[in-house]
C-alpha cells in the first residue's frame, strides 16, 4: 500500500511554481529590488566642525599662536595626534558599515591635517581624495571636504567671498562650491562656517546676512544653469539656528522662493531645533549645523536623492559628556575654554543619506 501522504505535502512541481511565481514578481515589479538596494547602499554625507583642528607647526602668515607648543592652549605633537585619531574614530562611526562618501569639515588649519587624517589614520583604505582652499579667516580656519574616490567624481570647485568686499577686506570664512558626480548624477555641494555670533547674537550679523544672500544668489545661478533642475546640498555651521531671519532668508521662507527665478530650497534641520542640537550653551541645546537641500533634490523622480527624514544629528555617547555647570550632557570638546579634555568637538556632526533611483 503506498504510503499515506495526508494531501497537505505539496508536490515538487507544486513548490516549483511556487518560487517561480515569486521571481516572476520580484522582476516585474523592479521597484521592490530598488528598495532593497536603496535601503542598504546610501550614499552618505557628513558635516563636522571639528573645531580647532590646527597642526603644531607656525605659520606666519595666520594668527595661530595660540595653538603652538609655547602657546596658550599648549597644543603639542601628543595632543594634535590624540585630535586626528578622535576625528577619524567619529567618521568611521558615523560611517557604521562603511565611512562616508563625503565628508565636510570647518576649523581645519590647512592640507596637511587632512592629510594626516585620510592618509595617515585607517582612512587611508578608502581611497579619500581632497578639497582644500586656504580662506582669508585670520586665525586660519578654512571650510574643506574630503571624498571617497571610488564613489565621488570631483568635476570642480571655487570659494566664494560676498561681492562688494575686496579679498584683503574679508576676514572670515569662504564659501565652498563643489561640483561633483555621484552614481552618474550630478550634486552641488556649497560648505559653510558662517561668522561667529561671540559677542552676543548681533555680532557678526551684517556679515552673516551678506553671506546669506550670496549663497542664494550662488543657489539660483545654479539651478539656472540646470533648467531649475540642479541638485544642490548646502551645509555647514551657520552660527544661526533654523528660525534665524538669516537662514529664512536663505530658505527663501523670510522673501520670494520658487516664482521661476529663485530656486525652492528646504532646511532638513527645520524643526529639530533645541534637542537633539549640535551645539550646547549655557545649558541650551542650538542646531547650528545644519543641512539645506534643493527642492529637486527631494522630489526627483530618477538619480540622487534625499528626503527630510534622512538629516540626523550624530550623538553617540562617547561623543558626549556630562555637563560640569548645567544639568544634562554637552559635546566631548577638545578644550573648555583654555582646559585640555582631550575630546572630540564642541560641536556633533550631522549626516544626511542620499540615495540613487
Amino acid at each position: 500500500m503506498p504510503a499515506d501522504t495526508g494531501g497537505s505535502t505539496p508536490s515538487r512541481k507544486t513548490l516549483s511554481r511556487i518560487v517561480l511565481s515569486f521571481a516572476l514578481l520580484y522582476l516585474c515589479f523592479p521597484g521592490l529590488q530598488a528598495q532593497k538596494e536603496r535601503k542598504a547602499d546610501p550614499f552618505r554625507i557628513m558635516f563636522y566642525n571639528a573645531e580647532n583642528l590646527f597642526d603644531t607647526f607656525n605659520d606666519t602668515t595666520k594668527d595661530d599662536d595660540e595653538f603652538l607648543p609655547g602657546g596658550v592652549m599648549r597644543w603639542n605633537m601628543a595632543r594634535y595626534r590624540k585630535k586626528i585619531s578622535s576625528i577619524y574614530k567619529a567618521i568611521v562611526a558615523a560611517g557604521e558599515w562603511s565611512p562616508p562618501a563625503i565628508v565636510a569639515f570647518s576649523e581645519i588649519e590647512n592640507r596637511k591635517v587632512l592629510e594626516d587624517l585620510v592618509y595617515g589614520t585607517y582612512l587611508s583604505g578608502f581611497n579619500y581624495g581632497i578639497v582644500h582652499d586656504e580662506s582669508p579667516d585670520p586665525r586660519g580656519i578654512d571650510v574643506c571636504l574630503v571624498y571617497r574616490k571610488d564613489i565621488v567624481e570631483v568635476l570642480g570647485y571655487r570659494s566664494m567671498i560676498p561681492d562688494k568686499i575686496a579679498a584683503g577686506e574679508f576676514h572670515s570664512r569662504s564659501v565652498l562650491c563643489v561640483k561633483c558626480r555621484i552614481a552618474g548624477d550630478t550634486l552641488h555641494l556649497l560648505v559653510n562656517h558662517w561668522p561667529s555670533r561671540r559677542g552676543g547674537v548681533l555680532a557678526g550679523a551684517d556679515l552673516r546676512g551678506r553671506i546669506s544672500w550670496m549663497v542664494r544668489s550662488a543657489a539660483d545661478s545654479i539651478d539656472r544653469s540646470c533648467n531649475n533642475h540642479a541638485k544642490i546640498m548646502i551645509m555647514g555651521d551657520f552660527n544661526s539656528g533654523p528660525d534665524d531671519e538669516v537662514i529664512l532668508t536663505l530658505t527663501g521662507s523670510a522673501g520670494k522662493s520658487g516664482d521661476g527665478s529663485h530656486v525652492r530650497l528646504v532646511n532638513l534641520a527645520d524643526g529639530k531645533a533645541g534637542s537633539p542640537g549640535t551645539y550646547r550653551y549655557q545649558g541650551t541645546w542650538e542646531t547650528l549645523d545644519q543641512v539645506i537641500v534643493s527642492e529637486w533634490l527631494m522630489k526627483c523622480g530618477e538619480g540622487l536623492f534625499a528626503d527630510k527624514n534622512s538629516f540626523k544629528v550624530f550623538r553617540p555617547s562617547f561623543l558626549l559628556t556630562n555637563d560640569p555647570k548645567y544639568p544634562g550632557q554637552t559635546p566631548f570638546s577638545t578644550y573648555k575654554g583654555y582646559k585640555y579634555q582631550g575630546g572630540f568637538s564642541d560641536h556633533l556632526p550631522v549626516t544626511v543619506d542620499l540615495f540613487s533611483r
